[in-house]
């Protein structure tokens, strides 16, 4: 009692949190330990040159999916609140500093898992980089990225542990997949394809936020 409290982080990025480290994560997820956890989310395996792993987001170039990923992103955050009881925040720096600084707290503050999802932009999406922070503004703003905590804290007093902090979309979902070359150079090479992908990809996106919204109440 008279000893400073550990705080125990591990940090990764999203090819391991998503992929091939998931196993392991979800173990550590479901063993109910005073851990917290922080993805990197890149949304593509970035130390392999931009391959595309389960975290690679509809109609988005990478590495073995050249011609645009068929399949939607993985859902980990909503994953990891299916147990209950693992506190999960979704982040974005610069959308909103408040938000993030207040769920590093109270993943800190809870006394059992905890897993921060961050939106960390990438030399692979095709970006200026001295503009990433712009950019995970403009990601909230349009809806490709939404802000959120759930803490399961809120619901042992009767409320709805899930918290959505970013508001409905402002901006253009359309325009701001346009403006990273992971999109556009499919809108180059298979123009046709490119725009059904990316209408996929905004509906998507639309989905997942209704979801949050019903599971909030709102």
């Amino acid at each position: 009692d008279i000893l400073a409290k550990k705080s125990i982080w591990i940090i990764g990025g999203d090819g391991w949190a998503y992929d091939i480290g998931y196993g392991g994560l979800d173990h550590v997820l479901a063993s109910n330990q005073n851990v917290n956890i922080l993805v990197l989310d890149t949304e593509v395996y970035s130390n392999t040159g931009g391959q595309a792993s389960k975290a690679t987001p509809t109609g988005s170039v990478a590495k073995f999916a050249a011609a645009g990923k068929r399949t939607r992103k993985k859902n980990l955050g909503m994953m990891a609140m299916s147990y209950g009881y693992v506190y999960v925040a979704h982040v974005s720096m610069s959308a909103d500093y408040n938000q993030v600084l207040k769920a590093f707290n109270e993943a800190e503050a809870y006394n059992g898992p905890s897993l921060i999802i961050a939106y960390s932009p990438c030399i692979n999406h095709g970006i200026n980089m001295s503009f990433s922070q712009a950019e995970t503004r403009k990601a909230v703003a349009t809806g490709y990225w939404n802000l959120y905590r759930y803490n399961p804290e809120l619901a042992d007093q009767g409320k709805n542990p899930l918290t959505i902090d970013s508001k409905d979309p402002t901006e253009s979902y359309q325009d701001y997949l346009k403006g990273e070359v992971r999109y556009t150079s499919l809108l180059k090479a298979f123009p046709d394809q490119a725009g059904e992908l990316f209408q996929r990809s905004e509906e998507e996106a639309a989905m997942r936020l209704a979801n949050l919204k019903r599971m909030a109440g709102e």
